[in-house]
């Protein structure tokens, strides 16, 4: 009797290396058209797709920023901890709501005497448990801070932010001296671009609001036009053609976040950059006498 073992191999028997064979016209299609082997000819077959009109812009956009993404660290990314927006543990419950309105932010690194240290970190929403309860102390609202070396890979940083569903982290250097904070939308923006936050608005027929403290926020890119239509002022309209272009010629460096400068009467204040470009300022009219205030008093 024959054993049953010995018989011809049915296709489920077969090793697995018989069933993934290419075929003969797949290696044909291979050899004609070979796949790229390096990221950079991948970036290549991407815009050619996208000139034959087989993916969108856009969608070629998200997928270089997926491949770039995978050489960049936190430190590439990060706000650096001169222009990083602080709240101060002792602070008046009067500071602390002024501070988150003046930024937008929805959670701020706390500190303790000096600013490298970082205790905690403070969703802008826990403030109203205070507003309602004067007797509960700030501490007790803190959340635990993240920490991730300057080194930390954004991959694995995303990983790490989808998992913990905490969306900031301080950023130290190899001294373990605070370098920066990196939140998730840094990240995110590597590979979509830039998101817009609750104040933009693509529709708006005005890049000036007004905040609840009475100054205004005013985005870089509003005409200097608007800007002297909402302030009664006269600057010059005829050199540029945005307020963001007119502070950084006087200036004479692209403004960085917390960075203060007077023009025309008016203060404007660095509320926040993207892209090498001031996104917001926060324009007031400051008194004739007064100081111009540090990027410290401003929480940057």
């Amino acid at each position: 009797m024959s054993d049953p073992q010995t018989g011809r191999p049915g296709r489920s028997q077969r090793a697995p290396a018989e069933v993934d064979k290419p075929s003969l016209f797949e290696r044909l299609v291979e050899f004609l058209s070979p796949g790229p082997d390096s990221r950079a000819e991948l970036i290549e077959t991407l815009a050619d797709a996208e000139q034959r009109a087989l993916i969108e812009p856009e969608s070629r956009a998200m997928l270089e920023g997926v491949l770039r993404m995978a050489d960049m660290t936190a430190g590439d990314v990060m706000v650096a901890a001169p222009r990083m927006d602080l709240l101060a543990i002792d602070a008046p419950y009067d500071e602390l709501l002024a501070a988150v309105i003046g930024t937008g932010h929805s959670r701020f690194p706390v500190y303790e005497g000096q600013r490298e240290n970082i205790i905690g970190t403070l969703m802008a929403k826990d403030l109203l448990k205070l507003q309602r309860a004067p007797e509960l102390n700030l501490r007790t609202l803190l959340r635990p801070a993240v920490f991730v070396p300057e080194s930390k890979n954004l991959n694995e940083l995303l990983r790490e932010f989808r998992s913990n569903r905490n969306h900031l982290a301080i950023v130290i250097d190899e001294f373990g001296n605070t370098a920066g904070l990196i939140t998730i939308e840094d990240v995110l923006e590597e590979i979509v671009g830039e998101i817009e936050d609750e104040f933009d608005d693509a529709d708006a027929e005005t890049g000036v609001y007004a905040l609840a403290d009475g100054s205004m926020r005013v985005a870089g890119n509003a005409s200097i036009a608007e800007v002297n239509n909402a302030f009664g002022v006269a600057l010059p309209e005829d050199a540029f053609d945005t307020i963001g272009g007119i502070v950084s010629h006087e200036l004479g460096h692209v403004p960085r976040r917390g960075e203060v400068m007077r023009l025309g009467g008016l203060q404007f204040a660095v509320m926040l950059t993207r892209g090498g470009a001031v996104r917001w300022f926060k324009v007031t009219r400051p008194a004739p006498d007064s100081v111009l205030p540090t990027s410290d008093e401003l929480g940057g």
